[in-house]
């Protein structure tokens, strides 16, 4: 098997770069060869404004580059993560060219949301889906900028009328059942979508250690819950939440009492944070399609307090391998965290269970298991399906 790993990576490094690195490493440690065809976020900086909306949309450079690799590689399967906004839609077309199947990992809600979480104003907005999200210009949901919210548009437009995101793909991956089930109510056709959530190789921790304390890792950023956190935090009943991480809302924290922050950590003292904490907190306001920290907290053994929304509210089994508390409610977010300081005793128990969970479902060899098998149906169901389509002009 040679596959061919596609993906944009982002300006500020984040959980899906991570997914895309640790994905590759697993497929090599398992005999795959992988070439990788990386672009950067950074690049934008000096392009200019014109020339990154027209590249957007269509990107030459995509079809050169991919198409010299294709040649050289030749591999069996062009598998992509992240293609906004410099690989460009154009990706499928080219690997169509070339009579490959073609795999997408959908990380977020990018095919039919302009701002790609569903998210406006700090609540859950599903305004466009099932037409062209046109509202997002109007709105400027796109870094706050009509102008290049109508590119994202643009191209959505484009490439919709071209037919590209339901012929062009062989299969999508969706990280969980709530968001294939989002993703085909949308628009995309049910029968291409598959489902492999994330996953972490870590060793079992010690479950009999003392935990103690709240910890939040992640992102500081509006769609995260971070000022939920912060309206928590202030109650003076609760004790310390220590907080790992950088983003535009970093500021906010440094004076919120309640609040320890770390700024950002090594992954390896991130997990052992982890194992000593007794919650791990997400009072995210959108519906995270699979959070990585979920699955990282899981492995060591540590339950997760998490808002009742979109995929977590499956993902997180309420008094099982955590608790649910009600999206954009501080208060209930406060009382969750103190039940937490004072149940010890069943908060190490459902950590148990959160271990257990990770144990049947997100290690590295269920995934690579669910992997290979999607590469091995996409195989079978281009050459079964999708070429006779394209010789008759489908």
């Amino acid at each position: 098997m040679r596959a061919l790993i596609v993906h944009n990576l982002y300006q500020h490094a984040g959980g899906e770069d991570a997914v895309v690195r640790d994905e590759i490493a697993l497929l090599e440690r398992n005999k795959v060869e992988v070439e990788l065809y990386q672009r950067n976020n950074a690049e934008i900086q000096a392009m200019p404004r014109m020339g990154l909306a027209a590249q957007t949309i269509w990107s030459p450079r995509t079809v050169r580059e991919i198409s010299e690799l294709i040649d050289r590689f030749k591999p069996d399967v062009v598998h992509a993560h992240n293609t906004f906004p410099l690989i460009s839609p154009s990706l499928y077309s080219v690997v169509a060219r070339y009579g490959l199947p073609m795999v997408q990992t959908l990380h977020n809600f990018r095919l039919f949301c302009v701002q790609a979480m569903f998210l406006r104003e700090g609540r859950v907005c599903e305004d466009c889906v099932g037409s062209l999200p046109w509202r997002g210009i109007i709105r400027r949901c796109y870094r706050g900028s009509a102008a290049q919210s109508a590119v994202a548009v643009g191209m959505l437009a484009v490439h919709r009328a071209l037919g590209t995101y339901n012929r062009r793909v062989t299969r999508y991956i969706a990280l969980n059942q709530f968001c294939r089930d989002k993703f085909v109510f949308a628009g995309l056709p049910p029968d291409r979508i598959s489902i492999k959530p994330n996953f972490i190789d870590l060793p079992p921790p010690d479950l009999m250690r003392p935990r103690s304390g709240a910890l939040f890792v992640g992102r500081l950023s509006p769609e995260k819950g971070v000022s939920i956190l912060v309206a928590a935090a202030a109650s003076e009943q609760l004790g310390q939440i220590d907080v790992i991480g950088t983003g535009p809302q970093e500021a906010d924290l440094r004076p919120a009492p309640g609040i320890r922050l770390l700024g950002w950590r090594e992954p390896a003292e991130t997990y052992e944070r982890m194992r000593a904490a007794a919650c791990l907190v997400m009072p995210s306001l959108w519906y995270e399609n699979f959070p990585r920290t979920l699955v990282e907290a899981y492995a060591c053994g540590l339950p997760v307090i998490a808002s009742r929304l979109g995929a977590m509210e499956t993902l997180v089994r309420d008094y099982e391998t955590g608790l649910l508390f009600n999206p954009g409610d501080a208060q209930d977010l406060a009382s969750k965290l103190k039940w937490a300081e004072l149940h010890p005793d069943e908060m190490r128990r459902m950590g148990l269970a959160a271990r257990a969970e990770y144990e049947a479902c997100y290690t590295s060899k269920i995934n690579f298991s669910i992997l290979m098998g999607i590469y091995r149906e996409s195989i079978e169901a281009y050459f079964r399906e999708i070429t006779p389509a394209l010789q008759q002009g489908g």
